[in-house]
């Protein structure tokens, strides 16, 4: 589908319209896209995704491009976070009947939640290679050695873990029954950090412009500003980590299996991309950073994944390079209801009829992740059919949420 509607369609002067390939969006998220809309730095317009819904800072589901300027609130927290897939040789039938052992043994060893790892040296290799960049960060910003319970471990040991909230580790099936491995997670403690070190900064270097601003998140680094470069190499550095991250918890998850299933190969390029990130890009004749809120590169010939709930289907698509969305397309379902209304309005009876068939947790701990709180992602897979080709559509048979 096209565009839906177009906000700001005759933009003020001062604003830049807003193309959204929905024509579901809340007010509130309505509001957000018309606060970054009127920034000065914005070029061309805003492309907003099929799974918008409001976030904090900026909207999710938005694709921002800025001329000569960063915000960092925009990138947010969670910095680099992103999905990894990789399909196998094995088949549905090779798996066992009771998948709770299989699910079990992948908790063991990949740390979930607030875990970690408990040897400092467990994912060694790994973070030797970001070491140097982390160091030098840590000189730069000593500030950030606050944020960070003991700093120098905790990036280290939780290399290689999950993360809760909406991160996962999945055990999938595509049309041809063939065994896919998918997860979702970022850069962790070290990201959020990174985020709210630097998301303070920028409001304290624009506190004497604030009353200009239409929203104080909003705030940002221009490149004139001492703070703009120190960003973006720790931006980079935490998007390199969330990748790594990935990787490595797919290699846990890989030998994982060959302890419990047949044998096997790989039969696919893993996928590895971010959803949460801001990159250098050229459009509509300008140099510019795009910051993906919840949304990821959809470039022509690019594969991507695109996730739906921990009840609903999950998409590997192949990017068509449309030029009105910046090359991007959704990163998920999206949001359709809080994590607090979803735990007031949903029992644990709720959350086994939605998961049913699916080997999950099924406590009252993760009912905000319970399907219903998400959108429709056979709608959201519409509303982007301009955007993306469906290469394979998967359906998971294991669950596994932080």
């Amino acid at each position: 589908m096209p565009v839906k509607f177009v906000l700001n369609k005759n933009a003020p002067p001062g604003s830049v319209p807003v193309k959204i390939y929905t024509d579901e969006v809340e007010p509130m998220a309505l509001q957000q896209l018309k606060n970054i809309a009127q920034l000065p730095i914005i070029h061309s317009h805003l492309a907003v995704m099929p799974d918008v819904h409001v976030g904090k800072g900026a909207t999710v589901g938005s694709v921002i491009p800025t001329l000569s300027a960063v915000i960092p609130s925009a990138v947010g927290v969670d910095i680099g976070c992103g999905m990894n897939a990789v399909r196998t040789s094995l088949h549905a039938h090779q798996l066992p009947d009771n998948l709770k052992a299989l699910r079990e043994a992948i908790e063991v060893k990949v740390p979930i939640g607030q875990g970690r790892h408990k040897m400092i040296s467990a994912r060694e290799s790994a973070c030797k290679i970001l070491a140097p960049g982390v160091d030098r960060l840590f000189e730069k910003h000593p500030g950030l050695l606050k944020k960070l319970h003991q700093p120098q471990k905790t990036w280290v040991t939780q290399m290689g873990s999950l993360g809760g909230g909406n991160h996962f580790i999945e055990i999938c099936l595509d049309e041809a029954n063939a065994v896919w491995v998918m997860l979702h997670s970022g850069s962790r403690g070290i990201g959020n950090a990174i985020g709210q070190h630097f998301i303070q900064l920028a409001r304290r270097d624009m506190a004497g412009h604030m009353h200009n601003m239409p929203d104080k998140d909003l705030a940002y680094f221009s490149e004139g500003n001492p703070h703009f470069f120190d960003y973006i190499e720790a931006v980079n550095l935490a998007q390199e980590y969330a990748r790594v991250n990935r990787q490595e918890m797919m290699k846990l998850v890989m030998n994982c299996l060959k302890t419990q299933l047949p044998k096997f190969t790989l039969t696919s390029e893993a996928i590895n991309c971010h959803h949460n990130y801001v990159v250098r890009e050229r459009h509509f004749e300008r140099d510019v950073y795009v910051t993906r809120k919840g949304a990821i590169s959809a470039k022509k010939g690019q594969l991507g994944i695109i996730p739906g709930s921990m009840g609903a289907r999950s998409f590997i698509v192949c990017g068509r390079g449309n030029a009105e969305s910046f090359h991007s397309c959704a990163h998920g379902a999206g949001r359709k209801m809080s994590r607090t209304a979803a735990r007031q309005r949903f029992a644990r009876q709720d959350l086994e009829e939605q998961t049913l068939g699916v080997c999950c947790r099924k406590d009252k701990g993760v009912i905000d992740e319970i399907p219903a709180a998400y959108k429709d992602i056979s709608r959201v897979m519409e509303n982007q059919s301009d955007l993306v080709e469906v290469v394979h559509t998967l359906r998971q048979v294991i669950c596994i949420k932080g």
